[in-house]
């Protein structure tokens, strides 16, 4: 007699941590796992027929495609000069203000996100581009890794977001209204981080002095630089909430406007194979991760784990907003210990239906974990961003980096608890779309 299927999924569930904890990839230890619970409740023949399938009928998915448009923008972008226009447009409009030239690294590594997609590309471009113009201004060493480690993870919620639309997948939610969902999330996010550096330099102005001095002449002349970022926003933005395009066919016309800015700052054969070869290896690790981790999914569906979890979670004696604060707090914990794609796609099987039963709205939620997924990026011992600055710049200590993020885990605290105290922030913009 076989295993009870609740206790099967209970079983999975732990040995897929305890794999993961190992050092096993993330979509390996998913698909074996997840193969052999349900070979263990259906049976060899039915199970291994369901788990053949899914890499088919999950990669034929028309919104999957938008994944290699997005990656594809971000590695485009590194080779069409749109960083450095931007760090130095931003630090000649607000560079007046205390802590100037980490405001400007805000908000450039900001627009910058709008085309990249990408956490760590972010960070490690602005690391070359931001922190030398810091420290030769006087700025705190600390200041100057915190910030751009912490800029770096506005990606994660700025259109075009790759872990956006995973989210859209794995719960089945529409991609479009996520991208929208994180416009408005995305730029609070780098508004309390500005309020955060200006309140420190204020306080301290040998943090971050202001750097002024620039004409009206000088400061439009910057202005043009910032063109293709605006462009790209504006293709995104407007195909989305206009309803022109789908996601994926702004995903390519934004590719197609980078391309072109791309060739005319220089762009070479040579870059564009790069560029198209680590695109289609993102692509596959990806794909890669998502095919096994819904292997697992449909295995915890046989299971009836998730549905499990969720009478759990209604039971018990607490707020939902009390509950809510738990299971992000059960994220910030993962997150200390796997990197962000993977500690979504293994725990949103298991906690969405919950989330859904306490009431609360989908995509409210997606920009909510996805924004824990930011704050996982630059906290220890992962801390991703971090990392990537440190191996930028090795003369700033790798303690001297995590060190330095510590005010903008505050802001992202800060910023999470807005969004959970005024959830229409997340929710009125895609809403709009909808009606």
């Amino acid at each position: 007699m076989g295993l009870d299927p609740l206790l099967s999924g209970i079983i999975g569930m732990g040995f897929l941590v305890v794999m993961v904890f190992f050092g096993v990839r993330v979509y390996i230890a998913a698909t074996v796992v997840g193969m052999l619970g349900i070979v263990s409740i259906i049976g060899w023949d039915a199970g291994t027929g369901i788990v053949g399938t899914i890499p088919h009928s999950k990669a034929t998915l028309y919104s999957l495609s938008v994944l290699p448009m997005f990656i594809l923008i971000g590695f485009l972008a590194f080779h069409a000069g749109i960083t450095t226009s931007a760090f130095e447009a931003a630090k000649r409009w607000i560079g007046w203000v205390p802590g100037g030239l980490a405001v400007a690294t805000v908000f450039s590594a900001a627009g910058f996100a709008a085309v990249s997609g990408a956490s760590t590309a972010t960070a490690a471009v602005f690391s070359r581009v931001a922190i030398p113009e810091m420290l030769d201004n006087g700025y705190d060493k600390r200041l100057a890794a915190g910030v751009v480690a912490a800029a770096g993870t506005l990606a994660s919620l700025i259109p075009p977001s790759a872990i956006l639309v995973i989210y859209a997948i794995i719960v089945e939610q529409s991609v479009g209204a996520l991208l929208l969902a994180g416009f408005v999330p995305g730029i609070v996010s780098a508004l309390v981080y500005a309020l955060i550096i200006m309140g420190r330099a204020a306080a301290n102005p040998k943090l971050g002095p202001p750097v002024g001095g620039f004409t009206m002449k000088q400061k439009m002349q910057s202005l043009p630089g910032t063109l293709p970022i605006i462009a790209v926003i504006a293709i995104i933005f407007s195909a989305i909430y206009g309803g022109w395009a789908t996601p994926t066919e702004a995903g390519a016309l934004g590719a197609f406007v980078v391309l072109i800015l791309a060739f005319f700052h220089g762009m070479r054969t040579k870059a564009l194979k790069d560029a198209l070869f680590e695109t289609a290896k993102l692509s596959v690790m990806i794909f890669s991760i998502i095919w096994g981790v819904l292997v697992f999914v449909r295995f915890l569906g046989f299971s009836g784990l998730p549905e499990a979890f969720a009478e759990w979670i209604l039971s018990l004696p607490f707020p939902p907003t009390m509950i809510i604060v738990l299971i992000l707090c059960g994220y910030a914990v993962l997150g200390m210990f796997m990197d962000a794609i993977g500690m979504l796609l293994l725990t949103l099987p298991v906690v969405y239906p919950a989330v859904m039963g306490l009431g609360y709205d989908p995509i409210w939620f997606g920009i909510i974990v996805v924004k824990m997924a930011e704050i996982c990026l630059i906290t220890p011992p992962i801390g991703l961003n971090c990392y990537v600055v440190n191996g930028v710049r090795p003369d700033i200590p790798l303690s001297d980096v995590f060190r330095g993020i510590g005010p903008f885990f505050v802001a992202d605290v800060i910023t999470i608890g807005l969004f959970i105290a005024f959830p229409w922030l997340i929710t009125w913009l895609p809403q709009t779309m909808l009606n």
